[in-house]
Formats: C-alpha cells, structure tokens, sequence
C-alpha cells in the first residue's frame, strides 16, 4: 500500500513540504485552520513567493494527488503519516518560542487517530517538546502507543525551498528511546527517492533532533554576526572585510559561505530562534548567553546603516530624499519577516527622511506592514532625486544595475552598499561615491 500523507500547517514550510511529497508520487492532503489559505491553495495560488513552488503545486492539483482541507477528521481518517509544519514564532514580550499552535494540532488530531499513525514533527522547537507532545499523544489517541512520534526538522532556504525539500544535504530523524517500533521504517519509506540518492540520514533520539535544527542557525547567525563585528574594525583601521574573508575562507576549517558583512540577518528562523533556543537553555540551567552579543551585533548593523546614510546626507535625513533597495530580508523571496531593510527604511523616516521603497517581490507584504513608506514600481522611480540610495536586498536586479543610468535620475550620486554585493569600481567609475561596510 503506497502510504498517504497530511501536512497540517500551510505556510511556508508546510505548503512546499505537501506539493514536494506530491511532486514525490505520494496522495498528500494539506490541513490549515485558515480557510481563505485553503481556499487560495487548492486554486494553485500559493500565498507567498518561492521560485518553482507555484509550479509543482498547480501539477499535482492537477493530477488530484494534491488536495487542501481545514478538516481534522478527514486528515485523521486519510493520512498513515502526518507532517507538522506550524509556526513556532517568539512570543510577544519574550525571547522564547510559542508552540501553541503545535499544541493546537496535537489535541485536535490525536484524539481522531483510531489506528496505527506516524506523526512527524517538522516545526522548530525548544528541546523537550517533543517527548512532552508524545506523551500527549499516547494519552489522547484511542490508538494509543499505536500512535507514534517522531521528529523530522526541516532545513529549507527560502528562495531555494523546492530545491532543499526534493533534494537535501541530510535527513534528521529524530525517535522516542524505546517507543518508536514503526516511525524510522514508515519515515525510511517515506524518503526512499532521496535515500536512494545517498543523502545521509541521520537517526537518533528526540532531543538531538531537535537540536539540531536550533543549532545550525545558531552557527550560522555567530558566523555572521562575527563578520560583522569584524568590518567594524575593518572601518576604523581602513582594511577591507571582503578580502580578509575571502583569505580566511580558504581555510578549510572555517570556509568562505556566511561571511558576508553586511547588513544582518533576518526573516522567520535564525532571529527568533537564537532568542528561543537562549530561553530554552536558561530554563534548563545552561548558559548561551553568547547568543545574546550575537543578536546584538546583527540588530547594531542596522543603526550602522542609518548612520551611513545620515553621513552621505550631512548629518541629517531631515527632509532628504532617500532611495531604499529592497524590502525583503533576502532575495528571492517576499518574507519580510523581522527585515532589516524594512527596519532601515522605518528608522531613517523616523528621522525625517522621504523614504522611496523597491523590491522585486515584497510590495505588497511591504505595504501591509509599513504602510507609511512611500513605494515605487521601479528603481529608477524609488531612486529618482534622491540624496542617497541604499541597497539593502541583494536581488540580483540591483546587482546587476547600470550605475550611469542610474545616476542620471538621482540627486546626488552616493551608494551605501549595505550587502557588500554591488561592482565598487564600476559604480565609482560612474561618478559614483561608493561606501560599503567594513570596506575602505
């Protein structure tokens, strides 16, 4: 029997984990409270932008082995595996995660569950929830140790989120010590395309598992944060990052990818779950109290940015013009989760500046969220008279800019570059005043 599958949660993670295991060859039902999701979703629209997502999605509607529903008991009654992908976002005056929304899932679903299931929890969250939701299970499900969790944390980056999904690095599977008699053969089935690939899967107990995804973005986030802290030493002394990197990262040990200064990271993931995975530690007694200067050193970039536009503009955005490159918090996406170019475009209006905002795909979510930018249908109209630009958002569409054009339309012909991702010589060569961070 080929095995059946619900995703419940249709957001980012969930929506592109139910058209990939469709994409798969597998019947796979998504599950969402939100019935105007549901309703966009089974439409072939896909409530935000993933390059190829919207694809793969409207080709298994099509075939009918994808389908969307905001009911539970048809999810418990389809499914012999049920993926968890709901949001764990920060909780509203705390560092730590809020997993109401995964507690939501377990007591709507478990108590449907009447033969034997696997659930696979996909979610991030703080180490010990899911031996705490297994007990849960065992205790609502008539099925009872019939019923078996497992975690299973995902690893997508956004703009490469189909890529991640039907092709990973490695596979983590997380089982209950003792307990799980089913979950690793119904997941190793479930996997089988990428297992016969060779992607390495690695099987151990619950908590590492979730470990594991909360400690790669904490590596991730210090390895950039540590760039960072790096180009302000760059600054002062008048060395240039971009090279020290590039010397660096040949050394095996530390490698060139994520040290990139800039402006910081953001989004949904590394900003939330370093804060969450800092409470969590506190709560058990530990210390990663270096998390903390992590986090700070990414948020102080986006006052250096400010700063560096103050510069250009004499001292004062008051009543300047300032043309502002993207809104995402990366490219290739519309998230404009926690984005540090939202956060710079706010704070420099905040001090009086006429802010002009574009971005290749974030409009839309950008305007919900700061409706009080000024935004432009291109870069010439974000840029047009403006005291200075600033490229926040390395899309390749401003990578690949013409400086003359460009400067043909502003005011003043100065670039803060606060990706480190522009062409420094071109734009000078183009009359250009050119600052980047921790460059000279």
């Amino acid at each position: 029997m080929t095995l059946r599958m619900t995703v419940l949660g249709t957001g980012y993670l969930g929506a592109t984990h139910a058209a990939c295991m469709a994409e798969l060859g597998y019947e796979v039902l998504g599950v969402d409270v939100d019935a105007a999701k549901i309703e966009a979703l089974s439409e072939g629209r896909v409530p935000f932008w993933e390059p190829g997502l919207d694809e793969i999605l409207a080709r298994n509607l099509a075939t009918g082995r994808l389908r969307f529903t905001t009911s539970y008991a048809e999810a418990a009654e389809f499914g012999d595996v049920h993926f968890i992908g709901v949001g764990t976002p920060q909780k509203k005056g705390e560092f730590a995660a809020d997993v109401s929304a995964l507690d939501s899932v377990i007591d709507n679903l478990a108590p449907l569950l009447t033969r034997p299931t696997i659930i696979a929890g996909k979610s991030t969250v703080p180490v010990g929830t899911a031996a705490r939701l297994a007990a849960r299970v065992r205790e609502l499900a008539p099925a009872g140790a019939d019923v078996e969790l497992c975690w299973n944390p995902e690893f997508l980056r956004e703009g490469f989120a189909v890529e991640d999904t039907l092709h990973p690095d490695r596979l983590v599977l997380g089982l209950e010590t003792g307990k799980a008699v089913r979950a690793e053969g119904v997941m190793r089935e479930v996997y089988a395309p990428m297992l016969e690939a060779n992607t390495p899967l690695i099987v151990t107990d619950l908590a590492t598992a979730e470990l594991v995804k909360v400690s790669a973005n904490a590596f991730l986030a210090t390895k950039i944060s540590f760039i960072n802290a790096i180009s302000e030493v760059c600054e002062v002394v008048g060395a240039d990052v971009t090279t020290l990197a590039d010397a660096i990262g040949h050394d095996s040990r530390i490698g060139r990818k994520f040290l990139n200064a800039g402006l910081g990271f953001g989004g949904g993931c590394l900003p939330k779950d370093i804060r969450a995975f800092m409470a969590r530690a506190g709560e058990l007694g530990t210390d990663l109290g270096f998390l903390r200067e992590v986090d700070r050193i990414n948020m102080r970039q986006r006052e250096r940015v400010v700063a560096l536009a103050k510069e250009a503009c004499g001292g004062t955005l008051l009543g300047k013009r300032v043309g502002v490159l993207g809104a995402a918090f990366k490219p290739d996406s519309d998230d404009i989760r926690d984005s540090p170019a939202l956060n710079v475009a706010g704070q420099m209006q905040l001090q009086g500046a006429q802010v002009s905002v574009y971005d290749p795909k974030a409009m839309d979510n950008a305007r919900k969220l700061f409706p009080t930018l000024t935004y432009a249908d291109s870069v010439i109209d974000a840029a047009k008279a403006a005291d200075v630009v600033l490229h926040l958002t390395e899309w390749r569409e401003f990578r690949e800019l013409d400086p003359t054009s460009l400067g043909e339309v502003v005011s003043e012909k100065y670039v803060v570059d606060a990706r480190n991702a522009l062409d420094r010589e071109a734009w000078r060569a183009a009359g250009w005043t050119y600052r980047g961070l921790g460059r000279p």
